[in-house]
């Protein structure tokens, strides 16, 4: 991780403080920054202190910023009050446009035209939550993936309203913050990381449904192989190794064919019967050994901050 952040924007609002919400806090103030939350929830100032006190010791094995403080937020249940003089806002309300879309009018009608409004949305378009919104142009997408304090990437997509120096300022912001923002030049439902992500899952729905292996195989098959590899590399890249001294050059003439092949034999199911929801579900809780969600998510944490450290190392 970087040093101390230089970015100009010291004080961020969190707009929405459930788990993704109060993942962005821990984030944002191990990079030495002020929150301020707000969510209507009553629960969420004793959600967002668990979850920073749980995450602290993690971030600042990490590399926290030298005057990263995890006491320096605040709490206003009021969205409107809790943007004022947030040089940046991070929305991250429940995935529902209805939730959304009103949520966000009211707080650019608050807000000064040059700051900057990203939403954390997993799946909606830009420009349509930006409907409405005093200085649309503004308002982005600043997708994160769960969680947001640990795992670098965050989406960028400014879609048919927002302008690009909007997403010039986000992609810089997060970049300043030690995250790794990429940019889509196209908005598309799920955007982009989701959509790879929900390929790879077809599939392996698919395999299970057709009896080929069982779940917990199909996740082995993944986390015990190819996984390691995209941990470091992503596919192209990994692909392109698999040409040897020849590269994607040698990859695309000899082994491309055979790809192209597996392509055509591909599951394309449009729904997931109750049975084979039933037998998913099944088969995680056996693949699991019984293990809580709270647990699975501890060791998925400790082992991604083990990860973080030695890429960064290396």
């Amino acid at each position: 991780m970087s040093e101390a952040n230089s970015h100009p924007i010291r004080r961020v609002a969190v707009i929405g403080a459930g788990t993704i919400g109060a993942s962005w806090t821990a984030w944002f103030l191990s990079r030495g920054l002020e929150v301020v939350a707000s969510d209507p929830s009553p629960g969420a100032p004793d959600l967002i202190r668990r979850m920073v006190a749980d995450a602290w010791p993690i971030l600042q094995k990490l590399g926290a910023a030298a005057d990263a403080d995890p006491a320096r937020w605040r709490f206003e249940a009021d969205p409107v009050a809790a943007v004022a003089g947030c040089g940046f806002v991070q929305e991250s309300a429940p995935e529902r446009l209805e939730v959304k879309q009103p949520l966000l009018r009211a707080i650019t009608a608050a807000l000064p035209p040059e700051v900057v409004v990203a939403s954390s949305t997993s799946g909606l378009l830009a420009s349509r939550l930006s409907e409405g919104c005093t200085h649309p142009e503004r308002v982005v997408i600043g997708h994160p993936f769960n969680p947001p304090h640990l795992i670098p990437l965050v989406e960028v997509v400014g879609g048919a309203n927002a302008s690009g120096a909007a997403v010039r300022t986000a992609v810089e912001f997060y970049r300043a913050v030690g995250k790794h923002p990429i940019t889509l030049n196209k908005e598309v439902p799920g955007h982009l990381a989701n959509r790879l992500q929900a390929a790879l899952w077809r599939e392996a729905v698919h395999m299970v449904a057709e009896g080929v292996a069982s779940v917990a195989d199909v996740d082995a098959a993944i986390s015990e192989g190819p996984g390691l590899r995209w941990a470091l590399m992503g596919p192209h890249t990994t692909l392109h190794l698999a040409g040897g001294e020849g590269g994607m050059p040698h990859f695309m003439g000899h082994l491309l064919p055979a790809m192209e092949g597996w392509w055509k034999t591909l599951g394309s199911p449009e729904k997931v019967a109750p049975a084979l929801q039933a037998k998913l579900i099944a088969g995680v809780a056996e693949a699991t050994g019984g293990a809580t969600t709270q647990e699975l998510a501890r060791r998925r944490d400790a082992a991604l901050a083990r990860l973080l450290a030695t890429r960064s190392a290396g």
